[in-house]
Formats: structure tokens, sequence, C-alpha cells
């Protein structure tokens, strides 16, 4: 009764074609809580009927003989290490640690699973979800201590993908075996529809890319040529694009659940390839994504949910469909293309000097087919799929290790040569993004909308909020996500306000929280607007405000100015406040994990990072430098300084600057004044 309870008490925020939507899918559950599955009591005869075959095995060679987005064949480790020297090692070592189920996950650490394998067990706190009908099961429950997230993760099986690439490399046959038995564990722990694992659509549909792709990888082996296993698996695969198609999260405002579903469905329906269900889950998956595509991306190529992590994971989902449709000779609009190219371009904007992408907005860790063995937070593959996958000149931008994501999709011989060149200064004006960008200095400003067209979704309290890297050295930075259920708590606080380098006025959020019980909404408070936007070989210059603080009783708006002198790697912010009355403001800095801090006079902070010295002044108002936390993936956080410059009383102007101390202004005081 609470879990209903609890889901009409949320359904009052939710607009009417959703609810509308929701209430018809609800309906279409009453079939599903009283049968076993899909293919119950369905002999292989009739099952493979459908396809227009007699039998199991001629269904398996038909599937066989499809084409596949990725590279599915032998691999000379030769040829991959002479590309990623030691790469072959990478690989074989992780297959290996997969083998004696080893797994590191969503900040587990490397834990070692039983066997069965506990698929419906969080294993980091050693709690398990009820094995009942799916849509009894209470994911959104403050209560509980357990994180939804990692039998989730765990059963999208992707840590399978190193066991795949190594039998590619090898051909041992100890690969697939491992494999087919991990999946017939899989099977049998998780039946249709009933467990924590099919509780979202989404999951569902990450299986599917997994799963396909495993099949053209392991097809051909001595393991998978089992009759009862064949059935098993094609049934299961089967099944889950029924789940897929029949609970598709399409509410009407979408976000990355409806794009996974609607990939997952293309994905399914190039695989099966023939037949009525086949065609038309590939047929109603694309329909979904050439809709979804411009509603979800901004024509200035930014994926709408206010998330750099959910832009690198939704351009893959809209990136993998289009390749697959491809391959088997289908067309794709070129409105499509271009779009996926600007999604590419804003990509190869927002990565850093040390190849990582900001901590912007939510990060789950989630990919489509996660080939290679870099960090998390390095999406500069990116471009290169895509632009090479549409023809365009190839930009070689991926990092060395990143790259291996491009050899596994594309092969050895069109790998493309690195290209360092960097980033330059651009606008995003439709998103509200803007990177001031010179040599290795790389500054990334947020002035847009919450996300999700205005419901918060992935999006944070961040508007006006900056990173920065001088020099190639990055020193303030965003706090990161750290957990979405596993704790309430600790999901606001780094979503709020305090966790972002802008400033807090009266201890209230820039965007209201709606509840305690939506962890993914905002109240749409922070109205933003950029005032100025100035690019020159000199430098750069951004001024922005929002409306996040005009509902106090003595309203205020807030003013930011910020300006990049590129030859001296020199940064100033200066922020402004407009409102009467008396208030309580604090401007916090968050400092990369690596940077350390020490006044040095008044008004003055020596920064050290990685061997490098900067300075930080600011022009009078109370200081604290206190510990924090900044979350560089889901479920890890490392401890960071902060330093917060506050001030009490009518509204006073806060001027900072950052510069390295080779390139000290002769007298920093009279630098910082000079701002207007």
């Amino acid at each position: 009764m609470g879990l209903w309870l609890n889901r009409i008490r949320r359904g009052f925020n939710r607009p009417p074609e959703e609810l509308r939507r929701r209430l018809v899918q609800e309906a279409m559950t009453l079939l599903d809580r009283f049968r076993v599955s899909p293919t119950y009591g369905l002999d292989d005869g009739y099952f493979v009927n459908w396809f227009g075959v007699k039998n199991i095995e001629d269904l398996w060679l038909q599937l066989s003989s499809r084409p596949f987005p990725s590279v599915i064949g032998q691999v000379r480790p030769a040829e991959l290490d002479s590309i990623m020297p030691g790469e072959t090692v990478r690989i074989i070592e992780n297959a290996n640690r997969a083998v004696a189920l080893e797994v590191n996950l969503l900040g587990s650490g490397p834990e070692t699973l039983s066997s069965p394998i506990p698929w419906n067990t969080d294993f980091k706190v050693k709690e398990d979800w009820p094995q009942k009908f799916f849509r009894d099961i209470d994911i959104l429950n403050p209560k509980r201590a357990s994180d939804v997230k990692v039998p989730w993760e765990l059963s999208r099986l992707q840590w399978l993908i190193p066991v795949g690439q190594a039998y590619m490399l090898t051909g041992d046959n100890k690969y697939a075996e491992f494999t087919r038995d991990i999946l017939t564990d899989w099977m049998e722990a998780n039946p249709y529809a009933r467990g924590v694992n099919w509780a979202v659509g989404m999951e569902v549909a990450m299986r599917i890319f997994t799963w396909t792709w495993l099949f053209h990888v392991f097809k051909g082996s001595v393991a998978w040529n089992n009759y009862d296993f064949r059935s098993s698996f094609l049934r299961c695969l089967f099944e889950h694009a029924v789940f897929c198609e029949r609970y598709i999260e399409d509410y009407g405002v979408n976000g990355n659940h409806c794009t996974a579903d609607a990939g997952a469905l293309v994905f399914a329906g190039l695989f099966f390839g023939v037949g009525k269900k086949p065609k038309r889950w590939q047929e109603v998956g694309w329909n979904i994504l050439l809709k979804e595509m411009p509603r979800q991306v901004y024509e200035d190529g930014v994926d709408f949910e206010g998330s750099i992590a959910y832009h690198r994971f939704v351009a893959e989902m809209f990136f993998w469909p289009a390749k697959y449709r491809q391959a088997c000779s289908e067309s794709i609009p070129s409105s499509y293309h271009k779009r996926l190219l600007l999604m590419a371009e804003f990509t190869r904007s927002y990565s850093k000097p040390d190849g990582l992408a900001p901590l912007w907005g939510d990060a789950d860790d989630g990919r489509v087919l996660p080939f290679g063995g870099q960090h998390l937070n390095d999406h500069s593959y990116i471009p290169d799929l895509i632009e090479y996958e549409l023809k365009v000149e190839e930009s070689g931008f991926a990092s060395l290790k990143a790259s291996a994501e491009y050899f596994w999709t594309y092969g050895c011989k069109s790998s493309p040569a690195i290209n360092s060149e960097g980033a330059i200064s651009k606008c995003f004006e439709s998103s509200g993004f803007y990177v001031m960008a010179s040599g290795n200095d790389h500054v990334f400003i947020d002035c847009g909308a919450i996300g999700f067209g205005g419901k918060g979704g992935h999006g944070h309290n961040d508007c006006l909020s900056f990173e920065a890297s001088l020099d190639g050295v990055s020193l303030i930075t965003d706090s990161g996500t750290y957990v979405y259920t596993a704790s309430y708590e600790q999901r606001n606080i780094f979503r709020g306000t305090a966790s972002h380098n802008t400033p807090m006025i009266d201890g209230q959020e820039q965007n209201r929280f709606i509840s305690d019980a939506e962890l993914f909404a905002l109240r749409d408070d922070a109205e933003p607007k950029v005032q100025l936007w100035e690019t020159n070989s000199e430098f750069d210059k951004f001024v922005g405000t929002h409306s996040g603080y005009h509902r106090l009783d003595q309203p205020v708006t807030v003013i930011r100015s910020i300006i990049l002198e590129k030859a001296q790697h020199r940064l100033r912010i200066k922020d402004q406040f407009e409102g009467d009355g008396a208030h309580t403001v604090v401007v916090p800095l968050h400092l990369a994990p690596s940077c350390e801090i020490k006044e040095i006079a008044s008004g003055i902070w020596e920064l050290n990072s990685h061997g490098r010295e900067f300075f930080l002044v600011s022009d009078g108002w109370i200081s604290l430098i206190r510990e924090g936390w900044v979350s560089p993936s889901y479920g890890v956080k490392e401890k960071a300084w902060i330093i917060e410059f506050s001030h009490g009383g009518p509204l006073k102007n806060l001027t900072l600057g950052i510069y390295l101390a080779e390139q000290a202004p002769n007298d920093p005081k009279a630098w910082l004044e000079s701002f207007s």
C-alpha cells in the first residue's frame, strides 16, 4: 500500500499526458502479472516459425549471417598492440578477473561474487531485492540502504565485454564457456518480469545491447553449440524485446530512458531481422529516435538533461542504432546526421586539457558498449566514432587509451592519427553552456536552464557555476554526483547549490527541491540570461544572470562576470548582487582533489597542484577553508578543499582572481579592482 500511495503522491507532480500514458501502461501489466512469459507453452517449432525457419539451428544460422555494427571476428593481438601498446594484456587480465567472478562496479572496488551469482542483491551492502512481479517492487524507498543500481549494473553484463574481447584475441573456448554459463545463470534467476532487474524498461534495453553483441562474438564457438542453450538464449532475448516494446518509457517529455528503450528496439528488430514483430520493433524504435532527437538534443548539439555524462550516454544511444541501420543498408536522414555531428562538436569543446570531461550534472557511468579501458570521464572517442561513420574528415581527437573504442568499433585499418589540437572558445547558446579555451586554459560555464525540459531530471543547481583549468592544471571543479537512491541525503547534497561554484543566498537552493520523494526533479526557479559573451585572441568574457532568488521576500538578482586573459593564463570572477535588504551570501570554490591551498597573506592564497603553483586573490569577504568531497564517478568520492567566501548584511560585490605564479600581475589587488 505504501508503494502505491507514494506513486500516487508523486503523480500529482506529473503532467496529464504523462499520467495518461502511465495509466495505460499500468493496465497492460495485468496480463504479465498472470503469465509466465511471452513464449511460455510455445514449442520451438512454433517459436521459430515467426522468423520463417523450421528449427532453432536454422534460426541460429540465419541470425549468424546478419550484420552487426562493430568488430565481432578474430582480432590479431599484434594489430591491437600496434595502436595501443599493452592493450591485449589489459583486456586478458580484465577477462580473467571476470572469469574469477571479480567485478568492480559503481565504486564497489574489487568484489568477488558468490556462485550462483546474487543477481537480485546489492552486494555493496549485502541487501536482497524481492523476487516478485516488477511493478510491486519499490525502487524509490528512502528507508532502503540498498542502491538499486548495483544489481542493475551487474545485470547489464557489460563486465563480460572484456571476456568477449579476450575470446576474439585468443580463441580460447574457456571464455565462451564462462559467458554461456553466466547467461544461463542469469536466465534461471531472472524469469520474465520477475525481480528488480525487470523493474524499468531501460535495464531490459541495456541487456539487449550487450546480449546481441555477445551473440555475434560467440555464435560460432564450441561452447555455444548446445541446442538447449541456444533455444533459451534466443527466447529470452525475444522476451526482452517484447518487454521493451510493451513498457517503453515514452511519457511525453522523455529522456535517456526512452532513448535507450527505442535504441534497443532497433537493435532487437535488426538482430532478428525477419518477421512481423522484429520489423515492427525496429520501425517503432527508429521512429521514436527520429522524434526524440530534436526534442532531446538542442540545436547546438547539447543533450537537454543538463549533464555532461548523460550527453555522452545519449550520444552513444543515438549513434549505435543509426550505425546498426547503416550496417543493414537502411537509410539515415541528413537531419539526424547533422545533430549527431553537433553532439560530437560539443564533446570536443567540453573536453579539458587533461582529456577528461567536466563533472557537470548527474553521472552514473552509463555506456552502451564500453570497449575501452580509458578513464570513465574520458569522452574523447565520441567525435571519432561519429565523424568516421558519417564520412566527414577524420579528426583523431580520441586520447590513446580511448582509441580502443574506435578500434573495437571499426577495426585497425581505419584508425585515425591522434590530433593534439585543443578546444577553442565557443558558446552553445541554445543550451546555455560557454567554453573559454586557449592553449591549455579551459573554463566551462553553465548559464542554462535546469535539465529535462524544466523538470530537473539529471541537472543540478549549478546555474552560473564553472570549472577551470589553467595552463593544463585542473583547479576549480564541480562536485559530481556520488549516488542516487543509496542515500537521499547525499543525493540532495551533491545536486544542491552549495556543491557548485555559484552564489547561494540566505541558505536557499537556486531551484527548490520538489519533495523528499523526488530525487530527479527540481522547481524551475532560476531562469538564466546571458548579458554578454565576447571572445577574441586576447581574452574571453562572459556575463550572465539568473532569477533563482527573485522568490525571496526581498528579491535578489545574481550577476556573474568571468574573464579569461589568454596570454597570461589568468582568470577573474566578479559577482554582483542587485536587491534590497540584508542577506547572507556564500560563494564557494570547490578545488580539484589534487589541489592544496594555504593562505599566505590577507586575501591571498597559494594553490599547488601537480607541482605547479598558482595564486587566488579576493577583495575582502570573510573566507573559510574546509574539507569537502568530489565524486569523480558514481559511488566514489574523494576529499578535496573548499574555500568559501561569505558576507552578511547589505549586498556587496565580490571579485576573485586566479593566476599562474610566473604570470602574477605586479599589483594583484589593483588587477582585481580593474575588473569592470
